[in-house]
């Protein structure tokens, strides 16, 4: 196979580690913020599209959930295919799709172009983000500082998506949003051009086809599943489920959330067998079982997952309460967001002083509790007739507790392994993300929707099940190690072969 891991450039561009950070963080951003602006306009969406709210939601979910289930593939392939080469390939899939979004006549063409073209180049763009900054730097104290540059862009992108897409949506259209996506990734795709990366080096691995569908078909049926609930109900099914012609669960039945969720665990056990059985064959599967004994990592996943389940679950609640309940438009909606916004800009700017102070473990908890407090306050405060300033305490805390915990929770999981395993921890890194950002918007928007409570109740129904959330996070990370994280050990031998 040909090396493709680096275009041909002129030797005199080569990049500075400077210039390579720029079109990093700005290709995290815009898919972060892609995740997050289609908040604010889901009226008009709906509207122009002649769908509701459940199916702009579904939308919105479905993205998340191609990039959590197409995570780990893609940072695989960048180590077949090469990491500034899928890069490229990636925005370029991304662009395309976004184009396709901002002309969509339907909710079909709508789900094609964003749900899944960009969700797939987002999952092939971001493995190699963060394995490029690894790659240009390479002493730990400038390595946390890109990281740290990289995931507060995300968290940044994440939040000012509101407010942005609220400004374009109210001035031209929901549509013309889609196409500054495309712009933005064509600067990232011309900036990308002085990144000269030698490529990955000796034998290329083999890709699990296998281990790809069962792992993205696992968590596919488990995010849809919880979505059928704004239809179905959680527990009982309130209409009768029917495929094509036949009646599969009657009205009264089980709901077939259950039933979607069951299929969805039994699919990603069988992938976590297969994977096993691999190794023990000597084979590479798509994922090492290693990554998930180290016990500081894991805790650092669930709180790297609750954090974006908290913060995308927010700013869907908070969004359709505004649009449906209180009647705001796109810009009234993106400029009451925006405490959130400023919330994770001051804590993200702080974050590298904080972190020299206190420990990781710490500064996790101190998120958690502060995010918390935000959310109660939303809670406490807002009322279908409160003025629109009982949202900004609350918001600012969530913002300032979900900033704080950005940088070091992707800490803490990647100092957990050695640098041969960057690449693959990386992968599941954000696929665990994206996939709390999936499950946000999938259960808490779910609550919001739902046919069996309106108005304000569904609105505090909804920020009741975040809190409960971030407070299994809050637990998570009280069983963090309040020290330096302790690597896992080079890979050795497989015991079992």
């Amino acid at each position: 196979m040909m090396d493709n891991s680096a275009d041909p450039v002129s030797p005199a561009s080569a990049a500075t580690p400077q210039g390579v950070l720029l079109p990093l963080a700005l290709a995290q951003f815009i898919c972060s913020y892609a995740a997050s602006n289609m908040n604010v306009a889901i009226s008009n969406i709906a509207t122009d599209l002649g769908t509701t709210v459940s199916g702009v939601q579904t939308t919105i979910a479905v993205f998340t959930l191609t990039m959590a289930a197409l995570m780990i593939p893609g940072s695989k392939l960048t180590d077949i295919l090469g990491r500034t080469y899928l890069f490229r390939r990636g925005l370029l899939v991304y662009g395309v799709g976004a184009l396709i979004a901002a002309a969509a006549p339907g909710l079909g063409i709508l789900i094609l172009g964003y749900s899944l073209l960009e969700g797939i180049g987002t999952a092939l763009l971001i493995p190699p983000v963060y394995i490029l900054a690894t790659v240009f730097y390479p002493d730990l104290t400038s390595r946390a500082r890109a990281f740290g540059a990289i995931s507060a862009a995300g968290g940044i992108g994440a939040a000012a998506g509101p407010l942005v897409g609220g400004i374009i949506t109210t001035a031209i259209s929901w549509r013309a949003a889609f196409v500054v996506q495309a712009l933005v990734v064509g600067i990232v795709i011309i900036q990308s051009r002085s990144i000269v990366d030698p490529g990955v080096q000796g034998p290329k691995p083999g890709f699990d086809i296998v281990g790809t569908i069962l792992s993205a078909a696992g968590l596919f049926f488990i995010v849809v599943g919880i979505l059928q609930a704004s239809t179905y109900g959680w527990f009982k099914a309130s209409q009768d489920f029917v495929v094509g012609n036949t009646v599969v669960i009657p009205q009264g039945g089980i709901s077939p959330v259950w039933v979607f969720v069951l299929v969805g665990v039994l699919l990603l056990a069988w992938f976590f067998w297969h994977i096993r059985s691999m190794e023990r064959a000597g084979k590479e599967p798509l994922l090492s079982t290693r990554l998930f004994q180290n016990r500081t990592s894991n805790l650092g996943l669930v709180t790297q997952n609750i954090q974006w389940l908290v913060l995308l679950g927010l700013s869907f609640v908070v969004s359709v309460y505004l649009q449906t309940v209180r009647g705001y438009n796109a810009i009234e909606t993106g400029l009451i967001l925006t405490p959130a916004t400023i919330g994770i800009l001051l804590s993200s700017m702080a974050a590298g002083r904080l972190a020299r102070r206190r420990s990781q473990a710490t500064l996790i908890r101190a998120g958690f509790v502060v995010t918390v407090a935000g959310v109660l306050l939303l809670l406490l405060l807002v009322r279908e007739t409160s003025n629109v300033l009982t949202f900004v305490p609350g918001l600012f805390l969530v913002g300032m507790g979900v900033g704080v915990m950005l940088t070091s929770s992707v800490n803490v999981v990647q100092s957990s392994f050695p640098e041969e395993d960057q690449g693959e921890i990386s992968g599941l890194s954000r696929s665990v993300s994206n996939l709390g950002s999936s499950l946000g918007v999938a259960i808490a928007g779910t609550v919001i929707v739902s046919n069996l409570v309106t108005g304000n109740l569904g609105y505090a129904l909804a920020l009741v099940v975040l809190v409960l959330f971030a407070l299994v996070g809050l637990a998570a990370a009280f069983m963090l190690p309040a020290g330096p994280v302790s690597r896992s050990p080079e890979p050795g031998p497989d015991p079992a072969r």
